[in-house]
């Protein structure tokens, strides 16, 4: 940022001076503008993408959801509370964790929401 404003400043004493340097700071705007629009198109924009997935898929858990943690602990959602969800993993132990430590749906609960989309569409028809 510091040598922008140098470069500017530069430029503004040229141009002040007589010099013909006014193509010069038009290439180096043009040239901060297009690092900028390349940095949000492909820094910014996937990463908010990103988070409005996993908010969706918060949204979307609900009691009887089979799901993996983080760390990799397979279980079925019990109780959903605002951040805290009770897992059962096994046979009448159950878990407290962390809503946002579920990291997705097991493979079985992914392949009954396709069936149901596919019904779905087919009903409409």
């Amino acid at each position: 940022m510091q040598n922008l404003l140098l470069i500017l400043l530069d430029e503004a004493t040229d141009a002040a001076n007589g010099s013909t340097g006014g193509s010069n700071i038009w290439m180096t705007v043009i040239f901060w503008v297009l690092l900028i629009a390349v940095i949000y198109f492909f820094m910014i924009r996937p990463a908010s993408k990103r988070n409005k997935e996993a908010q969706k898929f918060k949204e979307s858990l609900k009691k009887g959801s089979k799901v993996i943690t983080a760390g990799g602990v397979y279980g079925i959602i019990d109780e959903i509370n605002d951040n805290v969800v009770l897992l059962e993993i096994a046979s009448g132990v159950k878990i407290k964790i962390d809503k946002n430590s579920i990291v997705s749906f097991t493979e079985a609960e992914n392949q009954n929401k396709d069936d149901k989309s596919s019904n779905d569409t087919a009903e409409k028809k």
